[in-house]
Order: structure tokens, then C-alpha cells, then sequence
């Protein structure tokens, strides 16, 4: 960037250098107290120094909305961005990111996230601690899963998946109360299933967890070490109506097939507490007859009719 652009501009707002070749941002983009956007899409960033130093401690900090970068170079998300508290629009596609940092939940005031066409292989579940975000696009990456955690960002209307690794959703997905799009064309769960998922037996842990659970064995923090406290405050409740169990580590994974805007159906992945839970006729490629999974379509046949866009081809 030129010097004295903060001498010349000082009331400058947006800034678009985009398809400039730029290798680096230097410190006069400190000095623009009312920048507001930040276009540096197309670019040659990503390497050691690309964006200045201090750039969490500048009044940029607290002024910048949008930043876009863009088919650039990086390999990861510089950890000064995840200091730019005001962001409301982050768009870093293109790149060539390997993941996603857990700080990125320090971005609280992030509406739009755009992360489309990298190598990223994993979500990591405190992308769900975002309260405002409302768009969200991951296609064209390497993700094989989505955590259920996902199912808490309750202010999203878009999620883009295309083009990814995803042979399952989870079930906690029908909680997105306000999705109204969702994109999960060209991925495997289009063609193909989950096979020969495996159960675990409980531990004498978990079955001592479940029985305390189960019957209401009432205890106080001071009767058992702050250890078991918060195990026994993990459990999980079995989705099947008619079982009432709970589960702490040990589950059986089913995939139950649910209907979607009466066209296709979807496979969610359940997590039940016991092989007796679900359909001994059930498996990967054909729909169980069980109650759990009847529950799960009515929910989704519920979630459905929210959406007003499902793109599976």
C-alpha cells in the first residue's frame, strides 16, 4: 500500500485492492480509523507478513465490517483477523486453508462466513459459538462431517456444503429453525451410505452414569468427586420415544433416511443408547420401520416445509 495513504484519505472507508498483486499490506492500513470494507481479493497474500503487524491493536480493529480476501495464499487464517472484533462479513475462498481455528468463535459479530474452495477437512464445533451468523459457505472443500454443534447457530439461513466429502448429516440438524437454504449437492450421501457402523460396550462408568440417570438417583457436588459431577452431567437422551435411556460415550450410530420437500431423503445420522433401540431389519442403504425413525420424519416433514431451497443435484 502506498505511504501516506492515511495522510491523503484520512476519512477513507472502503478500500478495494483487489487483483493488484499484492504480496503484503503494510502499517499505513493501521491508520484509516474509518475504514469500514476491505477488499483485497485476488491477490498474492499469504505469506510470512502479509498483513502488519498490530493489526488487533489499531483502530481498524474496532472500525473494519468486511474483509474480503479471496483467492489469495494462505494456508491458514492469520491469527490477527480473529482480533478484528467488528467483522461482519469474513470471505477468505480461494485459499489454500487446511482448517478452520477454533478462535474463530472470537468473532462474535460475524453475520457472513465464506470459506468455499479450500482443503479444509473439519469443522471444528466452536464455529457453533457464533450468534449472529447467518451465511455460512464451506462447499468445495474436503469435509467428510458436520458436529452436531452446528445445530446452535440459530440465526442461519444459508448453509452451502456442495462439493464436499459428506456421506451423512446429523440429526441435530433439523434444529436450524430459521435455514431456509441449504446446498449439499455433489457429495457422496447423494449416491451412496454409511456402512457397517460399530457399537462399543459401555463402560462400567458409563453403566453405573446411565443407572444414576435413569432412576433419579439424586446427589449433591459435595457426594462424589467434581469429576463424576460433570460426566453425569453429559448424558445424552436416547431420540427413540419409546426407550427413555440415556448415553454418555458408548452409542450405536444408525443412519435413518428422512424425507426432504417430498423429493429426496436424507440420510441423518441418530445416535441411540443400545442395539435394542433401533430396527434389527434396519442398515445403511434401506429405511428402518422403527419408531425412532418414524419420530424422525415427522420432524423432518416439520423442517421441510421451512425450507424453501434443498440443492442435492
Amino acid at each position: 500500500l502506498p505511504a501516506g495513504l492515511s495522510q491523503w484519505f484520512p476519512a477513507l472507508e472502503v478500500l478495494d485492492v483487489s487483483g493488484t498483486g499484492l504480496t503484503e499490506m503494510g502499517t499505513e492500513l493501521l491508520s484509516l480509523p474509518c475504514l469500514h470494507t476491505l477488499l483485497a481479493k485476488n491477490n498474492r497474500l499469504g505469506g510470512p507478513g502479509s498483513l502488519p503487524k498490530g493489526l488487533g491493536q489499531a483502530p481498524l480493529a474496532r472500525s473494519l465490517r468486511v474483509l474480503n480476501l479471496s483467492g489469495n495464499r494462505f494456508s491458514e487464517v492469520p491469527p490477527a483477523l480473529l482480533q478484528l472484533r467488528g467483522l461482519r462479513s469474513l470471505s477468505l475462498g480461494g485459499n489454500r486453508l487446511q482448517g478452520i481455528p477454533p478462535d474463530i468463535q472470537e468473532l462474535q459479530s460475524l453475520e457472513f462466513l465464506y470459506l468455499g474452495g479450500n482443503f479444509i477437512t473439519a469443522i471444528p464445533p466452536e464455529l457453533a459459538k457464533l450468534p449472529s451468523l447467518r451465511y455460512l459457505v464451506l462447499c468445495d472443500n474436503k469435509i467428510q462431517s458436520i458436529p452436531p454443534q452446528l445445530a446452535q447457530l440459530h440465526s442461519l439461513r444459508s448453509l452451502s456444503l456442495h462439493n464436499n466429502l459428506l456421506t451423512y448429516l446429523p440429526r441435530e440438524i433439523l434444529n436450524l429453525v430459521h435455514l431456509d437454504e441449504l446446498s449439499l449437492r455433489g457429495n457422496p450421501l447423494v449416491v451412496r451410505f454409511v456402512r457397517d457402523l460399530t457399537y462399543n460396550p459401555p463402560s462400567l462408568q458409563e453403566l453405573a452414569g446411565r443407572t444414576v440417570k435413569t432412576r433419579n438417583i439424586p446427589y449433591t457436588p459435595s457426594d462424589l468427586p467434581e469429576s463424576l459431577v460433570r460426566y453425569l452431567s453429559l448424558a445424552s437422551n436416547c431420540p427413540n420415544p419409546k426407550c427413555g435411556g440415556v448415553y454418555f460415550d458408548s452409542c450405536v450410530r444408525q443412519i435413518k433416511f428422512v424425507d426432504f420437500c417430498g423429493k429426496y431423503r436424507l440420510p441423518l445420522m441418530h445416535y441411540l443408547c443400545s442395539p435394542e433401540c433401533s430396527s434389527p431389519f434396519s442398515s445403511a442403504s434401506q429405511s428402518s420401520t422403527s419408531q425412532s425413525e418414524s419420530d424422525s420424519e415427522d420432524e423432518a416433514s416439520v423442517a421441510a416445509h421451512r425450507m424453501q431451497k434443498v440443492l442435492l443435484g
